[in-house]
């Protein structure tokens, strides 16, 4: 898959497909993306091969361990994250930016607690009032590949 910033000038392909595809109805991502919630598909970072110069902007979290925003230097569009807890070894791709966007869809629901009211969530998709038990949702190849990543020197 490709994916890019509005002006283009940062561009992306996938060499993999996403381990899971979050989508965060935390009150940090409404604020953050001026939206209900943020559709994130979490990637080892060396299946993401950039053109353009991605700048690195370092932002708050709820953790307190803050997370690193990659974003366009010039259009400002937020392209992917490392967060504190993943490390960077491991990218939370906006999935707004893909090209082929319609054909994402979320694995599972996190912070519902603090979802938007008027959000309707599917009830075939795993719905968590804060996170999950990665055992409990990931397809057993996502869980090996993570741990593959993991044990990587």
């Amino acid at each position: 898959m490709h994916g890019r910033c509005t002006c283009g000038d940062v561009t992306y392909r996938l060499t993999d497909s996403f381990l899971c595809v979050h989508c965060c109805h935390c009150r940090w991502c409404q604020r953050e993306t001026g939206s209900a919630f943020v559709l994130n598909g979490l990637i080892e970072t060396r299946h993401l091969e950039v053109t353009g110069a991605a700048e690195a902007v370092l932002t708050p979290s709820a953790s307190g361990k803050g997370q690193e925003i990659r974003r366009c230097p010039r259009c400002r569009v937020a392209l992917w994250s490392h967060y504190a807890g993943a490390g960077p070894r491991f990218a939370f791709v906006r999935c707004g930016t893909l090209d082929a966007a319609l054909e994402i869809a979320p694995d599972v629901h996190i912070f519902t607690e603090t979802k938007l009211p008027w959000v309707t969530l599917p009830p075939e998709v795993p719905a968590f009032a804060e996170f999950y038990r990665r055992s409990e949702v990931w397809a057993p190849a996502a869980l090996a590949r993570r741990q593959a990543e993991l044990e990587r020197a």
